[in-house]
């Protein structure tokens, strides 16, 4: 079933492998550390978000089609940002 919701979502290279950060997804909800994440080995996990983006770089379109398709393919409408904006991300 297709989430009603857009989710937010930041595709990185990171370690060898595509990377969905998920920046306004709490995956702690005691200090806001860590965001949700996916990715096609481990699926859904918890990320920190700033060091993650400062340890990688950006994924191309072409390099991230196949995990943006199994993310829809699990219900995510997604809607595929750059960056997160820090000032939402910690309000």
């Amino acid at each position: 079933m297709k989430d009603k919701d857009i989710t937010p979502v930041v595709f990185r290279q990171f370690s060898g492998e595509i990377v969905a950060l998920f920046p306004y997804e709490a995956w702690d909800i005691h200090d806001g550390r860590y965001c949700a994440s996916y990715a096609h080995i481990g699926q859904h996990s918890a990320a920190d978000y700033g060091y993650v983006v400062s340890k990688s770089i950006p994924a191309q379109p072409e390099q991230y089609a196949d995990l943006k398709s199994e993310l829809e393919g699990i219900g995510y409408s997604l809607k595929v940002l750059k960056r997160a904006s820090v000032k939402k991300r910690y309000s």
